[in-house]
Formats: structure tokens, sequence, C-alpha cells
């Protein structure tokens, strides 16, 4: 109960700082650009002066905790990156050239390429499966809020659930994991799924791929729903099938959002972390570039060199893919 007062004071402290700032900073104006016992052309110009500050009052805060907390992160990861153990002896490219030396930094990338091809492909596909069929049933939006829930789970619930779902329990034992009861019921041996090389990549996968389908889902329902009857009708009464309509008509009208979702999930899949955390803590060779990292950071390699130098790799992938997806994103809006 401590915690959860300490929560809500904290929730009542930001909402008052705000209305404070928010009256506060509209006095200050108003103090500084006077409207009142004042010439009509000076009230006019004091206006337009309080019209043109006051966006950036408003801004402001969001600009600096940004500034604080994204911007001043790259600049000091690239600064660590180029330092030793501590952080304070120069050691230049050093840390890179022993990742790229490094056994396991390998097999982390290449674990990341895999998550890479195969998780937005899979999440795009059956999101986009998924809205085109529901939008056809009666029962469509229950369906679609039953697969949209796994995006309220965090990863690591998420995690907890499927490591049920794969739990091995020795042969002649009473199966719990769901997996392993069904390969029992049709005769197989229960295996430890996630000490597998490869399989277990796979099934890790298989956890953001559940989660990330919803997300796909709802926005390509959006732009599905977004497509004038008009075209598919033409379609229709020039003879087209189904399939034919599906992948001539439909998929190239909606391309923009299927990038913009597939390069969405591609951004998160290089920051996957928790998945691997909980599962397997990157043991049996699911070993990936965010836990490498916080290994190297925080756990037992203590070396903050070494750990940024990997946080840099990662930023460097993901910077082409965001703005990308950002530039897509814009074209969307703007309905280009």
């Amino acid at each position: 109960m401590e915690q959860l007062y300490y929560s809500l004071l904290v929730m009542l402290l930001g909402v008052l700082g705000c209305v404070f700032y928010f009256f506060g900073s509209n006095w200050l104006l108003i103090i500084m650009f006077p409207i009142n016992h004042v010439s009509n052309e000076k009230m006019a110009k004091n206006i337009r002066r309080a019209a043109a500050i006051r966006p950036w009052l408003f801004l402001g805060p969001a600009l600096f905790f940004l500034g604080l907390y994204l911007v001043y992160p790259v600049f000091d990861s690239v600064y660590l990156s180029l330092h030793g153990r501590n952080g304070e002896d120069f050691v230049g490219l050093a840390n890179y050239q022993w990742l790229f030396n490094d056994n396991e930094f390998i097999e982390s990338l290449i674990n990341n390429v895999m998550w890479l091809l195969i998780v937005p492909a899979l999440s795009t596909f059956f999101g986009l499966i998924i809205a085109a069929l529901t939008d056809r049933i009666r029962w469509g939006n229950i369906a679609k809020s039953l697969i949209f829930m796994p995006m309220a789970i965090s990863f690591i619930g998420a995690s907890i659930i499927w490591k049920f779902v794969y739990d091995y329990r020795a042969e002649g034992s009473d199966q719990i994991g769901l997996l392993n009861a069904l390969v029992v019921y049709f005769g197989g041996t229960p295996q430890a799924w996630i000490t597998i090389p490869f399989w277990n990549d796979i099934l890790l996968m298989v956890i953001l791929i559940w989660i990330q389908t919803g997300f796909a889902m709802v926005i390509l329902s959006a732009a599905l729903r977004g497509i004038p009857e008009e075209t598919v009708e033409a379609a229709v009464l020039d003879g087209a099938n189904g399939i034919q309509i599906f992948f001539k008509i439909l998929i190239p009208q909606i391309w923009g959002s299927i990038a913009v979702v597939w390069t969405t999930i591609t951004i998160l899949v290089l920051k996957v972390f928790d998945i691997v955390l909980a599962m397997t803590n990157g043991q049996w060779d699911t070993q990936v570039l965010a836990n490498m990292m916080f290994d190297w950071m925080f756990r037992g390699g203590g070396d903050f060199g070494r750990g940024a130098a990997i946080a840099v790799i990662i930023m460097i992938a993901v910077i082409p893919v965001m703005v990308w997806n950002v530039r897509q994103a814009n074209a969307q809006m703007e309905g280009r």
C-alpha cells in the first residue's frame, strides 16, 4: 500500500505542477507583454509576441526532457564506446574491434538478423490476414478484441505465460506445459524446448509475433476500411475472384500502411530484450544484442566501454529504419 500512496502522490504532484506551469507561464506572458493600459498598436504587437512565444513555453519542458533522456545518452554512449572498462581511459576503436572478433557478438548479430527476418514478416502477414477475415464476419470485432489483447501485456508478462506453454517435465511425469502435453498426447517424447538451439529462437519469436499481430491487425484493418468500395466492385464486375481482389486490388492500395507496420515492428525487434532475458537470459544460443549490452554494461561484464559499443551498433541499425518509417508515416498522413 505504501507504494500505491507514493504513486498517487507523484501523480497528484505532477498534475498540480502542470496546472501551476500553465497558469504561471501565461501570467509571465501577461507581465512581459501587457495588453491593458497600452495603445492599440502596442497591444496588437504584444498579442503577436505572446502568441509566438506561448507554444515554445508549453513545448519547452518536453523538449528539455527529450534532450536530457534521448539526445544526451546518444552522445554519452558514443563517448563511452571510445573508452575503457571504467569509462575514463581512451581506447579509440578498440571496443569495436573486439566486438567483431567476439563469438558471442557474432551469435547475437545472427540471432538479431533472424528475428528481423521472421518476426516483422509473420506479424504483418498474420495481422493482414486476420484484418481481412474479421472484417467479413459478424463477430469480427470480438475476434479483434481478443487478438489485440496481448498488446496490453508486458513482454515479461507474456514471457511468463509462454514459459508455462513451453514448460518441460521429465518423461513419465505429468506435463503442465501445453506444448509437451500435446506432444505426449500424440505419443511423442517431451522436450526441453527452450534449450534446443535454433528452435528455441523460433519459440521466443512466437511470443513477440503473438503480441505484435494485434497491432498489425488494427492498423491494417483501418487501412482496408479506407479502400473505396468502387474499386472492389469494379474488379468484381470484371470477373476477378477473391484472391485476385485481395492481392491485386487491396494490397497495392494499403502498401504504405503495410510498410509502416513492418518497419515499426522491425524497430521493436532490433531492441528486443525482455523476452530473451525472461525466457533464457541468452543461454543456449539465444543471445541478442540488447541482452548482451545489458550483460556487459550492468551485470557480470561490468565494462562500460564494450556495453556502450554494442548500444551504438544497435542505434546505428535502428536509425535508417526509423527515418524511413517516419517518412512513410508522414506520407500516409498527407495522403500521398
